[in-house]
């Protein structure tokens, strides 16, 4: 089904906005979906990657980081490239080395090769993933903007479900190799997915040429907006805690309070299917409440229970229950959070939804790189450094809201952002 909207041009005039498709959005939700499947599915099994390539844990945990790495190079530099080159086939050619690079993957002979491999898996991720964005900011604009946006990270969350049950199946009944042959699979089903229903939607008049040059220009004019630097705050610091409690939980829950692998999985999936569902009521409520009150509302809640670790963890020794309901608070508050800030991010740099998408991609996939080994110095034996973290990026995030994206003083905002603001 195809969905038109008008827009309007500063004088009033409407225009014909370009289509819309539930095809489009579908696609864009199947690329979203492909860095926590890539990392979800392989993770569980670090050790026999490590039997079978012959090296140790660390080396092992460094393809992980470089992936991230490459998420978030991927994104800096496909989304300026996307606003200046047009969007359809430069995700082709993204799934592509994503694809390519997952077949490398599969077959590698050693972790060198695998590190390699997993650089440029995520590159063509993230690559993916900013230009996927991009072309929603292209087609929508308001309230319906956030509704989508909040409908992807909503359907996107069930991905980090459905990654670690795939992957303990395929080790289940084959080889950790499979995992990637599984990934490269999934990459030719999103190209057929961009060359049936996705169009163009960046017309060459809207383009951005120039070069270099024209990009680096392009990025100094999005990160000179005030507003759209506290949303990447805001985004930047909640991705922060949600990677702190990715890498930490396991340890809270299962080496100090003794829950099973299986329980966990549980409890993992029960956090995601949380975070899920706030993006979904988020997703309903845009254009009827103030959306920077549903992510101040997220914000309060990811406090909240940054709070209860950390006095957990200091009084208590972090008792199963108490972490148990931290976590679930937490997790739910990032569906009000991210996504919301996401869009309200997007919609102060109309002009360049590519450059935009990048910046935002990218602080955020650094986050999840560096994050996680200052939340893991605790290890097996104390939450504190977690909980720090828990707490001053929620802290952080409210002062990019309240503080850096604060409403300006003067005039009203421009029409296509007054609706989700």
């Amino acid at each position: 089904m195809t969905d038109l909207s008008l827009d309007r041009t500063d004088t009033g005039a409407p225009v014909r906005a370009a289509a819309l498709s539930t095809g489009v959005v579908a696609t864009v939700v199947f690329i979203t979906a492909i860095a926590p499947l890539a990392t979800d599915m392989y993770v569980s099994a670090f050790p026999q990657v490590a039997h079978d390539l012959s090296t140790g844990a660390t080396q092992v945990q460094l393809t992980l980081t470089t992936f991230f790495a490459g998420m978030g190079l991927g994104q800096l530099i496909g989304g300026p490239i996307s606003d200046q080159r047009g969007r359809r086939r430069l995700l082709l050619l993204s799934l592509v080395v994503m694809t390519a690079a997952s077949v490398a993957c599969a077959v590698a002979p050693s972790i060198a090769v695998m590190t390699i491999a997993r650089l440029l898996q995520g590159f063509g991720g993230g690559w993916a993933m900013v230009i996927g964005r991009a072309i929603i900011v292209d087609l929508a604009t308001g309230a319906r903007l956030v509704r989508v946006l909040n409908a992807i990270a909503a359907v996107g969350g069930i991905a980090p479900i459905v990654g670690p049950l795939l992957g303990a199946v395929i080790l289940q009944l084959s080889h950790w190799r499979v995992s990637f042959w599984t990934v490269a699979v999934l990459g030719t089903a999103m190209m057929v997915a961009v060359l049936l229903a996705v169009p163009e939607s960046l017309p060459p008049d809207r383009r951005h040429s120039g070069g270099l040059h024209a990009l680096a220009v392009a990025a100094r004019q999005v990160l000179g907006q005030r507003r759209y630097v506290g949303y990447l705050v805001v985004t930047g610091s909640a991705m922060g805690a949600l990677f702190a409690y990715v890498a930490a939980s396991a340890f809270v829950l299962q080496s100090m309070n003794g829950m099973t692998p299986v329980a966990y999985s549980i409890d993992f999936a029960a956090n995601a299917a949380g975070m899920t569902l706030a993006a979904l009521v988020a997703a309903r409520l845009a254009g009827r409440v103030s959306t920077r009150k549903v992510i101040l509302a997220g914000q309060v809640a990811a406090f909240a229970a940054g709070i209860a670790m950390l006095v957990g963890a200091v009084a208590f020794g972090t008792t199963r229950l108490l972490a148990i309901s931290s976590f679930f608070v937490l997790m739910t508050a990032q569906g009000l959070i991210i996504p919301n800030a996401g869009a309200l991010a997007s919609a102060e740099v109309p002009d360049h939804p590519g450059t935009g998408s990048a910046l935002l991609g990218c602080v955020q996939w650094i986050a999840a790189g560096v994050i996680p080994p200052i939340a893991g110095l605790g290890g097996a034996t104390t939450a504190v450094p977690m909980a720090v973290i828990l707490v001053a990026g929620a802290l952080t995030s409210m002062f990019g809201l309240l503080v850096l994206a604060r409403a300006l003083p003067h005039a009203g905002s421009p029409p296509h952002q007054q609706a989700p603001s």
